[in-house]
């Protein structure tokens, strides 16, 4: 018994301790212009697609409705996303891929000309980005 006790532990140990996927070392631009955001993948490791997240935040409030990626049509964003952000896109973000998404004015807070708009990505809950700009009036 305290042989098959010690290797289920042992087994136990090397599953929990193993390390997670490490997430890619990229570079990203942002850009924001009223409704719209863009995000630029400037350099480094392709990003998996089914394992990124992005969250953002207004003037420090984090938006009621986080968009999920991919999609077309979700609540609190216009339809119609590019880039990897649409669900028809590929499967990895690569260098020089720019995506974008627009907010709706049912999400809160909707983004404004002045308004601080900060945005991180995540691959698999491991941070990748966090890019910060200020939102632009747009024409």
């Amino acid at each position: 018994m305290t042989v098959a006790l010690g290797a289920g532990v042992a087994a136990v140990a090397t599953t929990v301790g193993s390390p997670a996927a490490p997430a890619p070392t990229a570079t990203f631009s942002l850009d924001a212009e009223a409704d719209q955001i863009t995000v630029t993948h400037d350099g480094g490791d392709p990003v998996p697609v089914d394992a990124l997240r992005v969250h953002v935040r207004v003037n420090g409030d984090p938006l009621a409705r986080q968009p999920p990626v991919p999609f077309f049509s979700s609540a609190g964003f216009r339809p119609g996303p590019t880039g990897v952000f649409n669900a028809a896109s590929d499967t990895e973000w690569t260098v020089g891929e720019s995506a974008s998404l627009r907010v709706a004015g049912t999400n809160d807070p909707v983004p404004a000309p002045g308004d601080r708009l900060s945005l991180r990505l995540s691959v698999r809950g491991q941070p990748i980005a966090t890019l910060e700009t200020t939102v632009r009036a747009g024409g």
